[in-house]
């Protein structure tokens, strides 16, 4: 875990709150088991489009986030407040691979979008069992290397 210490988050000043983050992921992980348990087609593209919302426009809620946020007052749990870029970061990951579940399962190559979506499963699982983003961690070792800092 001490390789964890070393990770460099994208920053911004904007902030959201880690406990609708977490319920988010929990959300992204139901909608992929059942993506694959009704052998649809709709929940790549309702992940891909939820996903590019978060990852790429500036609307304050995505239909997830905006359900994540409900379900932290309904639940009454606290608010912790969190750095928001490491999370666009995610999000446009999770758009890039929802996409790719979608092209697979669209072209027939089942076991590929099945793998895919169990890697994005994997990565939502950490980040609601134990608040790791796997964005941060690829951000640090294949994205950082090509940023020019000043």
């Amino acid at each position: 875990m001490n390789n964890l210490k070393q990770i460099v988050c994208p920053i911004s000043n904007e902030k959201i709150d880690e406990r609708a983050t977490r319920l988010n992921a929990l959300l992204v992980i139901l909608i992929v088991i059942a993506g694959f348990l009704f052998d649809s087609v709709i929940f790549p593209v309702f992940l891909a489009a939820d996903f590019f919302i978060r990852g790429f426009t500036r609307l304050k809620y995505s239909p997830l986030s905006y359900l994540s946020n409900q379900m932290t007052h309904v639940l009454q749990l606290d608010k912790k407040v969190i750095a928001k870029a490491p999370k666009v970061f995610a999000a446009r990951l999770g758009f890039i691979m929802s996409v790719v579940i979608l092209v697979f399962s669209i072209s027939g190559f089942t076991t590929a979008a099945f793998v895919t979506g169990g890697i994005l499963v994997f990565f939502a699982s950490l980040e609601l069992a134990l608040a790791v983003c796997v964005g941060c961690i690829i951000y640090t070792y294949v994205v950082l290397p090509f940023v020019k800092l000043d």
